[in-house]
């Protein structure tokens, strides 16, 4: 089979798909925490159940969505329909998340589960076709690596754009008023998404057919779970992503509390205090965008870095690595600055240290995804049978397992720690103490912990380029689709 070349529209395309992705993720991993303890002011025990338990029945609706979409084929593909089709009622839901009725309190707290649960209902019929795209676009490991690259460059920028411009925009109107800032913004972020699913449907081409066959579920998992490379992946996903959450639930209110960024005047001069000026920050606060911006923008680089490190070097490695150096990172940042009264020069040390997490621990996001397609065709070479979809589904469900067990640790760790929304801590009082070195130990330490895990895991991963190509590439069953199916840009 020749290599299939993708385009760098298509590449865009693909890209766009996970910006849409990332409006909720980037929500529900940096915002939403924020979100309900201090502007909905919901209870944080109430908001550790609230996290946990919608996306744990959501996530069983990811194994159906994989199951459904493999065995179902249509003139536009196997997945790309479903950008179509749920593209619009993903957009309402997010809008509806962070819509905040005048109800009582247990009102409010009903509106949370029910939207909750609607927001990830929609987001598993749209998401788990768009993951499982990379194994039907192209059959050549590099062009998957390479668009995967695209893929989270487009999906770090929407995040900027969800942890930036969303508190900006809400902070422009008046204190009292500010739930209906971020409805307002979110309502804007979702409308967004909603365009770029269909610029991902109009401008992607499903070239590679997969022979499957209609399997009962119970066979399908048997399948799945012989995987022994896929295994290691399903763990890796659930692992990381509770690091990768816990970390980033708790940064704005690290920023906020931790280094006192409602009271320190910092960063007033330079390029970033002109960002932060022209997106109508304040002097007051501004180190709370200001340290998710200096993350992100790690995010956003990473994307670039490893998609140049991975043409010169073993990308498993690099995967390796990266969790290792995270955890590294993660315990000097915690030593280094809790061990010194927070001063002027600390929230600098603070920032560079948020900046290099976030770049090191994202070296392996284009990796992760493209390696997924490697390890489903180890199973149909291993096995002789094939699961893309089931595949997919569950690693998507194992996302989602890992996002409800971080949101609920970090309820419970908040409460734990004595966490009060608005209270101003002094790290003289030893109650207050107590929780400051809590909110440091949930974005550090402890997320640290898990990218060590992570890493350690990966050594048991063994299908690097050079396997794959000389064991796996030319005993996979697939062929180009019928002309009939393959259809690009419309």
């Amino acid at each position: 089979m020749k290599t299939q070349k993708l385009g760098v529209l298509e590449k865009i395309g693909f890209g766009a798909g996970d910006a849409a992705v990332n409006v909720v993720w980037s929500s529900l991993a940096l915002v939403i925490t924020y979100f309900y303890t201090d502007v909905y002011k919901l209870n944080v025990a109430h908001i550790g159940l609230l996290q946990l338990i919608p996306r744990l029945i959501d996530a069983f609706a990811d194994v159906g969505m994989g199951m459904f979409t493999d065995s179902r084929t249509t003139r536009w593909g196997r997945y790309r329909p479903y950008l179509l089709i749920f593209a619009v009622p993903f957009g309402i839901s997010v809008m509806l998340v962070f819509t905040t009725p005048n109800l009582s309190y247990t009102g409010k707290l009903l509106w949370a589960y029910v939207t909750y649960m609607l927001m990830m209902l929609c987001f598993t019929a749209v998401t788990i076709p768009y993951i499982s795209l990379p194994a039907v676009l192209t059959a050549d490991p590099k062009e998957r690596l390479s668009a995967n690259g695209y893929r989270l460059f487009f999906a770090k920028v929407a995040a900027l754009m969800v942890t930036v411009f969303v508190p900006a925009f809400a902070q422009r109107w008046p204190k009292e008023e500010i739930a209906r800032g971020y409805q307002v913004a979110m309502g804007i972020m979702a409308a967004m998404a909603t365009l770029l699913f269909l610029f991902c449907f109009f401008t992607t081409t499903e070239r590679v057919h997969h022979k499957t066959e209609r399997q009962p579920l119970g066979e399908q998992l048997r399948v799945l779970f012989r995987n022994d490379q896929w295994l290691i992946l399903a763990a890796v996903c659930v692992i990381g992503t509770i690091g990768y959450v816990m970390r980033g639930s708790v940064a704005l209110h690290y920023a906020k509390y931790y280094l006192r960024g409602a009271e320190l005047q910092f960063l007033t001069t330079g390029w970033v205090s002109d960002v932060l000026d022209f997106l109508k920050f304040g002097r007051e606060g501004r180190l709370l965008p200001a340290f998710m911006l200096v993350g992100l923008l790690g995010n956003i680089l990473a994307m670039v870095a490893s998609t140049w490190i991975t043409k010169r070097f073993c990308k498993i490695q690099l995967f390796r690595w990266s969790q290792l150096g995270t955890f590294v990172l993660s315990i000097l940042m915690y030593w280094l600055i809790v061990a010194c009264d927070v001063s002027l020069a600390n929230i600098g040390m603070a920032l560079a240290f948020y900046f290099l997490i976030n770049f090191i621990v994202d070296l392996q996001g284009p990796v992760f995804w493209s390696i997924i397609s490697e390890a489903v065709d180890y199973g149909q070479v291993k096995l002789g049978r094939r699961v893309t979809g089931m595949a997919f589904g569950a690693i998507s469900w194992c996302q989602k397992v890992g996002m409800s067990l971080a949101a609920g640790m970090v309820g419970w760790l908040l409460t734990h720690f004595n966490y009060v929304a608005d209270k101003v801590y002094e790290p003289a009082v030893p109650g207050d103490a107590y929780t400051l070195k809590g909110l440091a130990l949930l974005l550090t330490v402890l997320p640290g912990v898990f990218h060590l895990v992570v890493g350690l895991l990966m050594f048991r991963y063994f299908i690097t380029d050079k396997y794959y190509n000389e064991r796996i590439r030319g005993f996979v069953t697939h062929e180009t689709a019928p002309s009939g199916q393959e259809t690009g840009a419309a």
